[in-house]
């Protein structure tokens, strides 16, 4: 989320608005969430978050762009250092990893698009396109150079990263003697570990 202190004044209420809504939609969900739940989060009116966006889904629009947008700065920046297809797939994974793990409202957000389209049914990748094609850049660029194996890029997302969405949501879901936190440093290498050795598997030539 945008540090607040840091956004010109006429800024900072938008911004607060964002965060509260960006957790009230993780927690809710698009369809049982409400404007009114997300004013009580933030310690103001409706009328106030009117002024902003004029509606649910457009605030809903606002969050996830910003969502997308915040993580493709984080995986641009990691590719930004190069190397081959190899080294930007992990390169990829891990600022994914450490973004969710990082930013859990987001994971929670992606994965209840993934049960419910309603906010995005006429383009479900309004605003995760660009994430999409950077991994299939990846994919192509490791292909043509022969690093990688054929593979279909949406089975590939789906085995990969679905993963790291389900072991940031799922942490309190596997009963109370289960429980775990997804940032616990030694977890979270060891789950990036067996991440690593999965797409590997999945990509690298036998």
């Amino acid at each position: 989320m945008t540090a607040i202190t840091k956004l010109p004044k006429g800024e900072v209420t938008r911004q607060r608005i964002l965060d509260a809504g960006e957790v009230v939609f993780a927690e809710l969900g698009f369809a049982a969430a409400r404007l009114e739940d997300v004013a009580n989060a933030v310690g103001i009116r409706r009328a106030s978050i009117v002024y902003y966006f004029k509606s649910k889904q457009e605030l809903y629009d606002a969050v996830e762009s910003g969502l997308f947008s915040a993580l493709q700065q984080e995986s641009r920046e990691r590719l930004a250092k190069g190397g081959s297809a190899c080294e930007q797939m992990q390169l990829l994974f891990d600022s994914w990893l450490d973004f969710m793990v990082a930013r859990p409202t987001a994971a929670r957000i992606i994965q209840r698009n993934s049960a419910d389209i309603t906010p995005r049914s006429s383009n479900p990748v309004e605003f995760s396109e660009a994430t999409v094609r950077e991994m299939e850049n990846v994919l192509a660029k490791g292909r043509d150079s022969g690093e990688f194996t054929a593979i279909e890029p949406t089975l590939f997302l789906s085995f990969t990263g679905g993963a790291i969405i389900n072991y940031v949501c799922l942490s309190q879901l596997f009963g109370s003697e289960r429980i775990y936190d997804p940032a616990e440093p030694e977890r979270l290498e060891m789950f990036r570990a067996m991440l690593h050795k999965t797409w590997r598997a999945l990509l690298l030539p036998t």
